[in-house]
């Protein structure tokens, strides 16, 4: 029989499945009633949520919480793989800090280390592993963009490198016992490469046993995570009951799609709304969302409540403009990550553009060589980043020189100052001599 067909016989004969309910520690004890506060606790934190894993068992460890006096443990792990976070990543930090003002202790874990390996979730092919220093710089920016979300006051962050550095080779091979290879194959997709053929390498299979070895160490009552974690957050689960803990919670968030409404917000499609960009770039990016999409915003986005977004809708099917609330939507994500100012004048420069307005701040650059051809003058000011991408923005209409519309291809433009703008919100006042 080969490997791969013995490894199925395996996960369908042998292995537990994770969904499973498993035996808790205290479960015979006799259940706490969930008081009113409890009750509302739990309507907040499942806001939103794709799943919670398992919803009687966390109802049990808010009710106990409320007890006891002693707060949850909240984890939430994030690799440094990039340096930026977008309005993507604050799905799951806005859950955390809703945790937060319940009077949880969050746990902001970066994955230094698990970040060697690369988080093989969603991948149909082995994710370069970053280098130490990659992963320094980039871990130096993100407790900062979090704590635009989270209160830092109240979060306690994490490296675990803490732990898993000292493990060595030892204690690697030791966890890894912990596990079947059974089990870790169930991941749908290892499963798909392997069908296909794709190699996976040996450090891959590792990943979901640090990233649950992280809930051992930190002794976590509730792990949050998008819905492509579900395996991650399960193997935790199942290594804190090996090594004796009460497993904690699982609590999944939806992955919030991007400007274009089909792929998961990322920053390699260059479909994000970065919290960090200037007011201006996030109000008219929110904007540009389709109206539909807007709904699905309101939901995993806004901290209004459920009963105003009803009402929201209600005024909309009854003829309110849907342009109406998706300012009031835009307003709310600048003003939460810069100031109400901001959002006022993000609002003012929105309205401005619409009429065909230049912006206030326009860079400002110096090109040589007129005449030079459209397609390379918006290449060199960077506004294109092609000259083939630069001539089809021409050919649909996208491209004015100081308000009028180009549509010759051919266009020779000639030296002079002027400002030139591609598409909504791409500007540049360009001197060419």
């Amino acid at each position: 029989m080969r490997f791969i067909e013995q490894i199925q016989v395996l996960m369908t004969a042998n292995s537990p499945r994770d969904t499973a309910v498993p035996h808790q520690a205290g479960a015979s004890a006799p259940s706490l009633p969930l008081t009113e506060a409890v009750q509302s606790a739990l309507a907040i934190v499942k806001r939103g949520v794709d799943e919670l894993l398992i919803e009687t068992e966390f109802a049990q460890k808010l009710a106990a919480s409320e007890k006891n006096g002693q707060p949850l443990r909240i984890k939430l792990g994030l690799d440094p793989t990039a340096p930026d976070l977008h309005l993507g990543h604050t799905v799951v930090l806005n859950k955390m800090r809703q945790l937060q003002d319940l009077g949880h202790t969050v746990i902001f874990l970066i994955g230094d280390f698990t970040s060697m390996i690369g988080d093989p979730s969603g991948r149909n092919i082995t994710r370069p592993p970053l280098t130490r220093e990659q992963i320094e710089q980039n871990a130096k920016t993100y407790f900062a963009q979090a704590s635009l979300v989270l209160d830092p006051a109240r979060t306690e962050i994490r490296y675990n490198s803490e732990w898993c550095d000292p493990l060595g080779a030892r204690g690697m091979i030791e966890l890894s016992a912990r596990y079947t290879v059974a089990r870790i194959l169930e991941r749908e997709d290892f499963t798909k490469r392997f069908k296909a053929g794709t190699p996976i390498s040996v450090h891959e299979l590792l990943y979901p046993l640090m990233q649950g070895y992280d809930s051992v160490a930190l002794k976590s009552d509730l792990e949050i995570g998008g819905t492509d974690q579900k395996f991650n957050l399960l193997v935790g689960r199942e290594l804190q009951k090996d090594y004796g803990q009460v497993p904690q919670c699982i609590l999944t968030m939806p992955l919030l799609e991007g400007l274009d409404g089909v792929d998961k917000m990322s920053k390699s499609k260059g479909n994000y709304i970065g919290i960090t960009e200037p007011g201006n770039t996030m109000f008219a990016k929110v904007m540009s969302i389709s109206d539909v999409m807007m709904w699905r915003y309101y939901e995993l986005l806004s901290f209004r409540s459920l009963t105003e977004i009803a009402q929201f809708k209600s005024e909309v099917e009854g003829g309110r403009n849907p342009r109406d609330i998706k300012v009031l939507l835009a307003q709310e994500i600048v003003e939460r990550f810069h100031h109400r100012q901001a959002a006022e004048d993000a609002l003012t420069d929105f309205n401005h553009r619409a009429r065909g307005g230049i912006p206030d701040e326009v860079p400002e650059l110096a090109l040589s060589g007129a005449p030079m051809g459209i397609g390379q003058l918006l290449k060199q000011a960077n506004l294109c980043a092609s000259s083939s991408e630069a001539l089809r923005m021409v050919e649909q209409g996208g491209v004015r020189i100081d308000g009028v519309t180009i549509s010759d291809k051919g266009l020779k433009v000639e030296a002079g100052t002027f400002v030139v703008q591609v598409g909504k919100r791409k500007f540049a006042r360009v001197t060419l001599s």
